[in-house]
C-alpha cells in the first residue's frame, strides 16, 4: 500500500475509534490528527471536513465487506445461502461500529448529504455493493427471468439498505433481531426470485423491472 493510502487509512481508523469512545460530536479533527500522529493540515489534506471521514469509513467498510464476503462465498452455489452470507457478513464487519451507527444514519438519511448512499460521493461504495450482489447472482444456480436478472443486483442492494436501516435502530443484544430478519427474509426473497422464471409470473416481474427503469429516468 502506498504511503498516502496508509496515512489515509490510519486517519479513518483513528477517527472511528475516537467516534466510538467519545462520540461523533465531541471528536474534533485536531484530536483525530493528534491521535493519528499527523499534523492537522495533513488530516485536512485527506479529508476537508469531519463528515468526509464518515465517507472514508463507508469506503473502508465496503472494502472489508467485499473481501470477507468473497472468501465466505467461495464454492457455494445456492442463491439463498449466498445472499444470506453476504448480509450476515456485513453485520459481522459492521458490529464494532453499531454504537454510533445512529449518527451516521442522521447524516446519510438527508438526500442532500454527500453521505447519502445515493449521492455522487457514495458512488464507489454503492457500485461495489451492487457488484457484489451481481456476483451473488451470477455465481449461483438460480434460474430467473432474464430481464429481472439485469435489475436484480440493484434491487438486492436496496434490500440490503433496508437491513442496514433496521440494524441502526436495533437495540436487541448483539443485534439479534436484525440477524433474525436476515435469516427469515432471505428465504422469502429467494423463493420469489425463483418464481420469476415461471411463465405465469413473468409479466409481473417484467412490470417490476419496467417500473424500476422508469423511476431511474426521473430527474
Amino acid at each position: 500500500m502506498a504511503k498516502s493510502e496508509e496515512t489515509r487509512s490510519l486517519i479513518v481508523a483513528t477517527a472511528m475509534r475516537l467516534f466510538s469512545e467519545k462520540g461523533y460530536d465531541r471528536t474534533t479533527m485536531r484530536a483525530i490528527a493528534g491521535e493519528a500522529g499527523v499534523s492537522v493540515g495533513n488530516a485536512y489534506y485527506y479529508f476537508s471536513a469531519k463528515e468526509q471521514l464518515i465517507q472514508g469509513f463507508y469506503d473502508e467498510l465496503s472494502h472489508q465487506h467485499l473481501t470477507a464476503s468473497r472468501q465466505a462465498l467461495e464454492g457455494e452455489p445456492d442463491f439463498g445461502t449466498r445472499l444470506k452470507t453476504v448480509l450476515l457478513t456485513w453485520l459481522d464487519v459492521a458490529r464494532p461500529y453499531h454504537r454510533f451507527g445512529t449518527q451516521f444514519f442522521v447524516n446519510a438519511a438527508d438526500p442532500e448529504s454527500p453521505l447519502s448512499p445515493f449521492s455522487v460521493d457514495s458512488t464507489a461504495a454503492r457500485e461495489a455493493s451492487i457488484g457484489l450482489m451481481r456476483e451473488v447472482i451470477e455465481s449461483s444456480d438460480v434460474k430467473l427471468d432474464q430481464e429481472l436478472r439485469e435489475e436484480l443486483p440493484g434491487l438486492l442492494w436496496l434490500y440490503q439498505m433496508g437491513i442496514v436501516l433496521f440494524w441502526v435502530h436495533d437495540r436487541s443484544p448483539h443485534t439479534k433481531r436484525t440477524r433474525m430478519l436476515v435469516e427469515r427474509s432471505v428465504p422469502l426473497i429467494a423463493r420469489l426470485v425463483g418464481l420469476s422464471r415461471l411463465r405465469v409470473l413473468r409479466p409481473v416481474s417484467r412490470e417490476i423491472t419496467s417500473l424500476i427503469r422508469d423511476l431511474a429516468k426521473q430527474d
